[in-house]
């Protein structure tokens, strides 16, 4: 019961301190995820309301299923892009069909991630690797802060992908309302104010601590909206045509289900793969990294589970997609949160917010909401890192450009996809051509190097055969050409001795082509060794013909099979150099 309910273990020791700890916590969070809930459900496409109500019982159900302390999850960025793409491509924003599919997406994701926890298959979160992911929320984060850009200017312009964007921007310059152009510009630099500068200015000006100088200036978006709200109502800057949210619904969500139609279900089923992936790819990731800062454990099945269930308790209260938010969990972390109870009273304060304060929420301006999204994901974009990648790995920044280019040009779902199938592909290639090395014994010493790296002693009538990865199906032939070629060129060998202390794993292909290696080297009068084999390879081994077959022997390491087969060389050389080595030490 523990593992899957890890409130038990928690609960168990939450004590009086706890709770004021978390309590503040949840105070600053929540004052945080107001503004961005309501932005969040607007970049969804979906009425404002619908983002207090994506923050209320997934954040309850993570309490209670949830093994990070302080993750905080609710409505972030990407997700609510990938809604409004997802959901855009099937029906018209605003209507109920549209809010139905969101509702939806998050059921199935969260069916999805609770099948993937139960099957513990959190590894295909692997399939994503970190250049696409990084690549993937640099380039949501130009769409979405460029999607902002029209509710800064007052204007109508939109699309699936930057360039319909950049378009729709320009064919409509001459439509900029100059009043939401004002309000616009003046809360995103409030904001990168409040971002960067609040909290030095707060703590000199007023004296305050660090800790309450930082919480001052995590109400900037709060403050942002106040001051804009007032402002509109009282200049009566709607009447000039500055867009404003309008009445949000009180009140607390009432149980919904989601549309019950096999042909949306299965038009939505990939949409809600991905959101599930890339979702909790992001999760495991903040929380893994918030509980390495106090030595925690975050279990990555459970975490499918626990957000699994968030996604589907976000569906039937009348939400959409939720996962890990980096900016809030940070938050969460530094305000000093000690356990999920946290998110749990966090979501008490969104619920009295969806109760007492949403009529205060009229009269404020979308070019305010629309800035606090766009101060919020320009955080997220990271192109120093397409040069770092470069530096380091050219296949890695092959993937990480081709899924930044497709996503900016086509879509975010096209982006993600192009980037998955780009690694699995790169990865392939890589390992089809694995490195391979000729290995020489390093005078003085048992051990043998590289040939071209090192000044080693080698054997003509022997040929050493480092393989530097694990021998399957992709480059099973590779290996079997390089052996042949070398032979061919070499007549005087008489012994290949394969070095298989990187060999991680054989597959049937790959030993296939070793039985078939060591059939011809026999016909040619050459004998198959192997070495260094790992416990788990030579399990299998032993179920197949390969050691019975062998024309050579399997020794324990390289220097046991150079002694027994050229015993006069390889001790002549090891004493040699020990001979020297005692000179010099004279």
């Amino acid at each position: 019961m523990r593992r899957y309910f890890p409130i038990l273990t928690w609960g168990a020791q939450y004590t009086r301190d706890t709770l004021t700890n978390d309590l503040l916590a949840a105070l600053i969070v929540t004052i945080m995820l107001i503004p961005q809930s309501l932005a969040y459900a607007l970049l969804a496409g979906l009425s404002a309301e619908v983002g207090l109500y994506a923050s209320i019982a997934p954040l309850v159900i993570y309490a209670v299923f949830g093994t990070s302390r302080t993750l905080a999850v609710g409505p972030v960025a990407v997700g609510s892009l990938m809604t409004a793409a997802a959901v855009g491509q099937l029906t018209a924003q605003g209507t109920p069909e549209y809010y139905g599919a969101a509702i939806l997406l998050a059921f199935l994701s969260g069916l999805m991630l609770l099948g993937m926890g139960l099957l513990r298959l959190g590894f295909l979160a692997s399939f994503l690797s970190h250049p696409v992911i990084s690549g993937f929320i640099t380039a949501s984060g130009l769409i979405i802060a460029a999607g902002q850009v029209p509710h800064l200017l007052g204007i109508k312009a939109g699309g699936h992908n930057l360039i319909e964007l950049l378009g729709g921007i320009l064919s409509n310059l001459g439509a900029i309302n100059l009043a939401t152009l004002a309000i616009g510009v003046s809360a995103t630099a409030f904001l990168y104010w409040a971002r960067s500068r609040m909290k030095p200015w707060v703590k000199a000006r007023f004296g305050l601590s660090d800790q309450m100088a930082g919480v001052v200036a995590r109400t900037g978006p709060v403050m942002a909206v106040a001051l804009t709200t007032l402002a509109t109502f009282a200049l009566g800057l709607d009447g000039l045509g500055v867009a404003i949210v309008g009445e949000v619904p009180q009140g607390l969500p009432a149980p919904t289900l989601p549309p019950f139609d096999a042909t949306l279900w299965a038009q939505i089923a990939v949409p809600a793969l991905l959101i599930s992936i890339v979702g909790y790819v992001e999760t495991i990731s903040v929380a893994q990294t918030l509980a390495a800062k106090r030595r925690q454990r975050v279990d990555p099945d459970q975490e499918l589970i626990a957000l699994g269930a968030a996604n589907v308790g976000s569906a039937v209260s009348g939400g959409f997609p939720v996962t890990g938010g980096f900016a809030r969990s940070v938050v969460n972390f530094d305000a000093g949160a000690e356990t999920p109870a946290a998110g749990a009273y966090t979501a008490v304060g969104m619920a009295l917010a969806t109760l007492f304060l949403t009529p205060l929420l009229y009269f404020l301006p979308k070019a305010t909401l629309a800035a606090t999204i766009i101060v919020a994901v320009l955080s997220l974009v990271d192109l120093g890192a397409l040069r770092r990648t470069w530096d380091y790995s050219r296949p890695d920044f092959a993937a990480m450009a081709a899924t930044i280019l497709v996503t900016l040009g086509v879509g975010v779902e096209a982006g993600i996809t192009a980037g998955v199938l780009l690694s699995l592909i790169l990865h392939l290639y890589r390992t089809s051509r694995p490195h391979v090395a000729v290995v020489g014994q390093v005078p003085g010493t048992e051990h043998f190097r590289n040939v071209e790296r090192h000044a080693v002693v080698t054997v003509p009538e022997v040929l050493s055969i480092r393989v530097d990865e694990s021998l399957y199906f992709p480059n099973a032939r590779f290996l079997e050409d390089l052996i042949y070629d070398r032979i061919a060129a070499d007549r005087g060998i008489r012994h290949v001795v394969l070095m298989c202390s990187a060999v991680n794993e054989i597959d049937t292909s790959a030993l296939e082509s070793l039985e078939a290696v060591n059939a011809r080297l026999k016909d040619s009068g050459v004998r198959l060794h192997l070495t260094e084999v790992k416990g788990p390879v030579m399990d299998r081994l032993k179920r197949s013909h390969l050691l019975s077959d062998l024309t050579g022997e399997v020794f324990l390491t390289q220097y046991d099979a150079l002694k027994k087969l050229v015993p006069e060389v390889t001790a002549r050389t090891l004493a040699a150099c020990r001979r020297d080595t005692l000179r010099s030490v004279g």
